[in-house]
């Protein structure tokens, strides 16, 4: 077989961790696979660096600050090229510019556009382990970049699809995808199987497992991926298309995520055209909305607009949105950072109904408000105040019987 691993900051968090790392490619290789690494920086080594930019400056300009991220995710690649050879295997690391990973111009979330992947492919006829360096690519014009937080689970997928792997092993420190937090639900279940779609949802709405792009990427080109820890042997959490097993399933994870904020532009005319130029502007500088509401105008004349953002990308949003208000003529902008989203997912929904109304009731026995509403076919999302967000997750996993692998 040929597999891409990847494995994540605590994987390599330490020189010890690197060796084990080794250890479990070799092991791969020993096997007869031939086994592709892609690595993230050591834990906190990201963390670090960013702290040392905002020492400068609160705002760092976004090439030098890919330039300075790239470096972690290079040290973890080199130094686990040197564990491997150190164990009798030739190993070679590479960036992502010299695997030939070709991105948009969009700093610190950057988007793959394509990878040649060819000095990989050499590597690997030549005998080689490739190990590359995660969550970074290049410019058209050789400009560094980076893919956004989780950007080697990205990595590992696309590389995966390029050079067309049978297989994609994301390690990582849990042991796969649970149906919901176990820090906050220790009767939750882990997931033997889950469906890109299900994946996908998930990680949009807070699930940390996998990069929501990661997940986009695997869907389109069908590479199998599979969440696994790197501390243990246990098997994981296959990540694969949709059967016919998995749409019994009503409801298979509750997610939840704290990093949103809730701007609201208060009165302003009810016209055509102000949504698309205040939506058009924020999405001009990168951010992504999740939800929106409008509220319907009595009158008319005026009416509120309310939309949610990540926490990362609140003071950006709010200047851009302050200054669409005004030019819109409308009364003030307000931001509300103590809220949370909680979401149950599950691609069961699309023939089950009243799953929606059963997760309003069971939020509103608990006293629990909700703010907002958002829907697809297989989730259902409700904006809260930040401090019910755990009681939320613990009622709505009991709700659908997630513990017992039953729904509704």
């Amino acid at each position: 077989m040929l597999i891409v691993q990847k494995y994540g900051g605590t994987s390599v968090g330490s020189i010890e961790r690197i060796k084990a790392v080794a250890e479990r490619v070799t092991k791969a290789r020993k096997q007869g696979n031939n086994v592709v690494v892609v690595v993230s920086a050591m834990s906190g080594e990201t963390d670090k660096l960013i702290g040392l930019a905002n020492q400068i400056s609160p705002n760092p300009d976004e090439r030098e600050l890919d330039l300075m991220l790239s470096s972690g995710e290079r040290i973890s690649a080199a130094l686990t090229a040197i564990a491997i050879n150190e164990l009798g295997f030739r190993s070679m690391s590479f960036t992502g510019r010299q695997v030939g990973i070709i991105t948009d111009e969009a700093h610190t979330k950057a988007k793959i556009e394509r990878i040649t992947g060819e000095r990989v492919r050499e590597a690997i006829d030549e005998g080689m382990i490739p190990i590359i360096a995660g969550f970074q690519g290049i410019t058209e014009t050789s400009d560094v970049t980076t893919l956004g937080r989780g950007g080697s689970d990205l990595t590992a997928v696309a590389i995966a699809a390029a050079i067309k792997a049978d297989l994609c092993e994301i390690y990582t420190d849990v042991d796969g995808v649970y149906t919901t937090d176990p820090d906050i639900v220790h009767e939750a279940r882990k997931l033997d199987k889950i469906s890109y779609d299900e994946m996908l949802e998930l990680a949009s709405l807070g699930a940390k497992v996998l990069q929501t792009r990661s997940v986009e990427f695997a869907k389109k080109y069908e590479v199998p991926v599979v969440v696994r820890s790197s501390f243990n042997d246990n098997p994981g959490t296959l990540i694969v298309k949709e059967d016919e097993e998995m749409e019994k399933v009503v409801v298979s994870g509750v997610a939840y995520d704290k990093n949103q904020v809730k701007i609201t532009v208060i009165a302003v005319h009810d016209r055509p055209g102000i949504a698309a130029k205040l939506f058009n502007a924020i999405a001009s500088a990168n951010i992504v909305v999740d939800m929106i509401v409008q509220n319907v105008s009595s009158d008319g004349k005026a009416t509120d607009i309310s939309f949610t953002v990540p926490k990362t990308d609140s003071r950006k949003a709010l200047k851009i949105t302050r200054e669409i208000a005004k030019e819109l003529g409308a009364e003030k902008v307000i931001m509300r950072d103590d809220i949370a989203r909680v979401s149950i997912v599950g691609v069961g929904m699309r023939t089950h109904s009243g799953v929606a109304a059963k997760m309003f009731e069971t939020l509103a026995t608990h006293g629990i408000n909700i703010i907002m509403i958002s829907t697809s076919e297989i989730k259902v999302s409700c904006v809260i105040d930040a401090k019910y967000t755990e009681l939320a997750v613990r009622v709505l996993h009991d709700a659908f019987g997630l513990a017992q692998a039953r729904n509704l």
